[in-house]
């Protein structure tokens, strides 16, 4: 535990004092959604499954944030994205070039780069699922229970690639009434759809259910050079599954799922003007969410999967569960990265995957220890390919390459009441990665190359052709105390380790990046938690704070730079770092009808070493005065208002508004005063009126009432070579959205 010295020490225990006074405090509550009970203003018990097993979420020693279908549905929220407003220290966005691939980052930790081969920080579940891949990741919100953001490493019980937290998307179970469910949206810029959904018991013993979702949209802006829509929407979903319950000790599930993205390429806007040297010069647009790119071609991502989960109890206190899945997928995208009629700098690409599963656990409940234990295996491929076409060279280089994985791993985390007040839980999980990766990059004279439609012929250069393998092997620990001096009041402590493997640069250049054949090495985080969970005033508010610390070593890197006519690309393990932070969240039944709630995220990330690749002098420098944390805000925070009116026979109506701040922060590890995104605050209003049947519901939904231009993502390209190709990428203008849903 290196790294980790005594003022740090002091700090953390400073702030879990403060947060322990905190928690006597009248205070606004978490906004982990709860709903209110028909008892008074009482707010009900969330129960989640952050340690794979159900729990209250006030017991779980685990910074975790949980929202249930129903408060999703009051806000209008209409993707996972959409949490970065009402959660702390979640960083949650849509990447560049793409309306359904998915950057996250928890606590500072997570990638930006959705290349093949290279892995997520932040794990992705769907019903236990692993995804591990970023494409089609920006899931939809419909068909779905809740929603839990876990936040810090969890690489016991969710294993590899944890090491930022996890995000659970859990469906419904069917239960043992029919149910249908018709949705209608209509917006701002021709928003229109469409959502069906159902189950319904088929036997006594058999439920089927089902849900189709259709969305389309607009662009909020043009691409001048083509006529297309720009920022558009054109995705469709559907889900599908089969429960069994033969008998009261046996559950089995099958379900399948399919998700197409038919949107028009995402470009991104200009930020600078075309350089003097680059005639005619040609000045920014007016408009952020237009672009004058030229590059045309294909544009689809297509994800699907299926799972079969079987469930056993094998007596009162054990139960067998067995999590079985298959998924694929494949995106094939156009990026115009100058935004410019000429082929600047263009790249045409495929990106392609499938992945097989495998997770046994064995559920204990007994009446002091209680826990799961288990093993995973995950077998995956991912491959892809692209062309850099940079046309005032007359030089094309292709890009292309494969990585399989293979994944094992076993697990086993505990809980024991030493007394009625204080519980122990130990857990710990060993991993081993072995991984092939196969990179072969080559130049082609002309704007294309053979792969992509261009004419065959044979490479000018080869600047990488090889194959290696490496395994990676970790053993992850995580051990808490809790104390509960009564059954409103939580205090815990925690550590627990998080391990993101290694693997190979699908972008790798030997002739520019010797070292790149060896691979890079895994990610380490120890993460150092104190926290306390808190129910008061007669339950009618809630108030969970958490202060942690985190000694990161081996941080990934992913950088692209100019050099010369082509764009070097290399992966760095570039030393460590710290990060220190603090999370509220809170919420209050103010009255019978009115309920506030808050959440604030504050994270002091620093890099004590940062390596940089020096393509000149060829040696690695130390350059962690320089370097930032990307896509990590010092500050979060959100406050909403939540005012429920029952009109009798007139119905219920539901109004809610939030306000969301994020401070400035950093799109890349440097700073650029071009890209980087100053600080800003979204607003959002909801009404929904409910009928006292509970068949219909009708609601107005306003987005970003501020109509706040804010970035999300960029390129940084600049040089006459490219143009000075600095691209930025936007988050949704000012949007109102009415919906019109029919149960029955």
């Amino acid at each position: 535990m290196k790294s980790f010295g005594k003022s740090s020490i002091t700090a953390l225990l400073c702030a879990g004092t403060a947060l322990t006074s905190l928690a006597a405090l009248p205070a606004l509550a978490q906004t982990q959604n709860q709903e209110t009970a028909s008892e008074g203003a009482m707010l009900g018990e969330i129960v989640v499954t952050a340690r794979r097993r159900a729990e209250s979420l006030q017991d779980v020693p685990v910074s975790i944030s949980a929202f249930s279908a129903e408060q999703l549905e009051n806000m209008g929220t209409p993707d996972i994205t959409s949490l970065t407003k009402t959660t702390p220290n979640l960083t949650m966005q849509v990447a560049r070039g793409s309306n359904s691939t998915l950057i996250a980052f928890i606590r500072g930790v997570g990638q930006q780069d959705p290349l093949w081969g290279f892995e997520p920080g932040v794990g992705l579940y769907v019903d236990d699922v692993y995804v591990a891949r970023p494409q089609g990741a920006v899931l939809d919100i419909f068909d779905i229970e809740r929603i839990e953001v876990l936040r810090g490493p969890q690489g016991t019980l969710y294993g590899r690639n944890t090491i930022g937290g996890a995000v659970k998307y859990v469906t419904k179970r069917i239960d043992d009434e029919p149910h249908m469910k018709a949705k209608v949206q209509v917006g701002s810029y021709k928003q229109t759809d469409l959502i069906l959904s159902g189950s319904a018991p088929v036997t006594e013993n058999v439920g089927v259910s089902g849900a189709v979702a259709l969305y389309r949209r607009d662009g909020y802006g043009k691409n001048l050079t083509t006529g297309q829509e720009h920022y558009d929407k054109d995705v469709s979903a559907g889900r599908l599954s089969v429960e069994f319950k033969p008998n009261e000790d046996l559950f089995i599930r099958v379900a399948a799922d399919k998700t197409v993205d038919d949107s028009n390429p995402r470009h991104g806007y200009r930020l600078l003007p075309t350089p003097a040297a680059t005639p005619p010069v040609i000045p920014v647009l007016d408009s952020v969410y237009d672009t004058r790119a030229g590059l045309t071609g294909k544009q689809k991502v297509k994800n699907q999967g299926a799972s079969g989960t079987i469930e056993y109890n094998v007596s009162d206190s054990v139960m067998v569960k067995s999590i079985t899945a298959y998924r694929d997928g494949r995106s094939d995208t156009v990026i115009d990265f100058d935004n410019l009629p000429a082929k600047i700098l263009d790249i045409p690409a495929y990106y392609k995957d499938d992945q097989f599963s495998e997770e046994l656990q064995l559920v204990y409940e007994g009446e002091r220890l209680k826990g799961v234990a288990g093993l995973y295996y995950m077998d995956a491929h991912a491959e892809g390919a692209f062309d850099t076409i940079v046309g005032l060279a007359n030089l094309t280089t292709l890009t292309s390459g494969s990585v399989d994985t293979k994944s094992y791993a076993a697990f086993a985390d505990f809980s024991y009441e030493l007394t009625d007040q204080v519980k122990a839980s130990v857990g710990a999980r060993y991993t081993s990665d072995k991984k092939t990766g196969t990179v072969y990059r080559v130049n082609y004279a002309g704007l294309t190359s053979p792969l992509f439609g261009g004419t065959p012929r044979n490479p000018t250069l080869i600047r990488s052709d090889y194959t290696n393998q490496r395994t990676f092997d970790e053993f992850t620990p995580r051990v808490s105390l809790t104390y509960e001096p009564t059954r409103d009041f939580t205090l815990y402590a925690s550590y627990g380790r998080g391990f993101k493997s290694g693997g190979f640069d699908m972008r790798g250049d030997v002739i520019l990046t010797p070292d790149t054949r060896n691979g890079y090495d895994p990610e380490l985080v120890d993460t150092y938690e104190v926290g306390s969970k808190s129910r008061f005033w007669d339950g009618r508010a809630t108030l969970n704070l958490a202060a942690f610390y985190s000694d990161y070593k081996g941080q990934q890197v992913t950088t692209q730079v100019p050099s010369g006519t082509t764009i070097a690309s290399f992966v760095d393990n570039v030393g460590s770092s710290t990060i220190k932070g603090l999370e509220a969240e809170g919420l209050l039944a103010i009255t019978d009808e009115l309920t506030a709630n808050f959440a604030v995220g504050y994270i002091d990330a620093e890099f004590k070493e940062f390596l940089r690749y020096n393509l000149t002098t060829r040696q690695y420098d130390n350059i962690a005065n320089t370097a930032v944390f990307q896509n990590t805000p010092k500050w979060t925070a959100n406050f909403g208002l939540t005012y429920t009116r029952d009109l009798g026979d007139a119905g219920i109506i539901t109004l809610t508004g939030n306000a969301a701040h994020r401070s400035a922060f950093s799109m890349f590890e440097f700073r650029n005063a071009a890209l980087d995104q100053d600080g800003y605050t979204l607003y959002d209003l909801s009404a929904v009126w409910t009928a006292a049947s509970d068949n219909w519901s009708v609601g107005v939904h306003g987005k970003n009432l501020g109509n706040k231009k804010y970035r999300v993502g960029g390129y940084n390209f600049p040089g006459a070579t490219f143009a000075d190709s600095v691209i930025g990428y936007y988050g949704p203008p000012r949007t109102v959205t009415a919906t019109v849903e029919y149960r029955f």
